[in-house]
């Protein structure tokens, strides 16, 4: 394991979806989520920490200190289970659970801290974007992680297209018998597919050094992240999404832990100009994006493809 990211790191990143719903809402239908005033598309944190999760999962599996803590569905149940897998640090940190179970005070919190350390080394979405450890009788504490995303939203409108679809297939014999005697053949039941037809979309992300400084998140861990925002699409294809895609991630490195400048200067840097009332984008080459170059003292900025993330080497180097 290399060092702890020991300088800040912010960076601008931009993804499309041509027919597809980047994200669902549950409280609306699954409709691709909308502010409701400027009728722009956006993409919750929680939903690319997911895609950031399941790359990370799929590009370092079986890697030690690897694993990931907040499993998806169709794992395995028993790692689904939060509390029995924060009881299991306690194991793995050798302590003994019926005399923590009985402790109070100093003696519980330096024990808890033990485990907190254990699962701190071995799961990998821990480190980066912190965790509540505090449930059930293994009480573990709290973790701030050092790399947090925004929302993402997407540079123009979006109209939601709503398309009919048919399920020819039945699930029990007596919905078969039902279909067949109304209409004398198996009809099918109609569905809706909600899709954006095309949408580009800007997300912002931050790595602080201090709190890299209390979980262990190291430069390794740091390159495996920008290696899985790369890859998050490619490895989570789903029908209902679409064609999506990275189609930028910016990162601007600071030289010292409290960094050189604001983040929201260095955002400014990266323009992604809206297309306007009206418009009715269908492709990325449809917006133009541009990068300035002018950068405050100690700041650095990167372009990141999955060209260069095979010889990537953090922290940059001044070119």
């Amino acid at each position: 394991m290399s060092q702890a990211v020991d300088r800040r790191y912010d960076f601008v990143f931009l993804f499309d979806v041509q027919d597809g719903n980047p994200n669902g809402d549950p409280d609306a239908g699954n409709l691709p989520r909308t502010d409701p005033q400027t009728m722009q598309g956006f993409v919750t944190d929680v939903c690319v920490k997911r895609k950031i999760r399941n790359a990370v999962a799929a590009i370092s599996a079986g890697k030690p200190g690897f694993d990931i803590f907040f499993q998806t569905q169709d794992a395995v149940y028993e790692n689904r289970i939060l509390n029995n897998l924060m009881e299991r640090a306690f194991d793995g940190a050798g302590i003994d659970k019926k005399a923590f179970k009985e402790s109070k005070g100093k003696d519980k919190s330096t024990e808890a801290e033990k485990a907190k350390k254990w699962l701190l080394q071995q799961y990998y979405d821990i480190r980066a974007f912190g965790a509540v450890l505090s449930t059930g009788d293994f009480n573990c504490g709290q973790v701030r992680g050092p790399a947090q995303i925004t929302f993402s939203r997407s540079l123009d409108a979006i109209v939601p297209a709503e398309s009919a679809i048919t399920r020819k297939s039945v699930t029990t014999v007596e919905e078969a018998e039902k279909q067949t005697k109304k209409d004398g053949f198996l009809t099918g039941t109609i569905g809706r597919k909600n899709t954006v037809p095309y949408a580009l979309y800007r997300g912002h992300g931050f790595i602080n050094p201090l709190l890299a400084r209390d979980t262990g998140f190291s430069y390794d861990d740091l390159k495996l992240f920008f290696q899985s925002m790369q890859r998050m699409f490619d490895l989570d294809r789903s029908a209902s999404r679409g064609l999506m895609s990275l189609r930028g991630l910016h990162v601007f490195q600071h030289s010292t832990a409290l960094g050189e400048a604001p983040a929201h200067v260095l955002f400014d840097k990266v323009g992604t100009p809206a297309l306007g009332d009206g418009a009715a984008p269908r492709k990325f080459a449809d917006y133009a994006i541009t990068v300035s170059d002018s950068l405050p003292n100690g700041i650095i900025h990167r372009e990141l493809s999955a060209e260069n993330l095979a010889g990537l080497a953090l922290p940059f180097a001044a070119a």
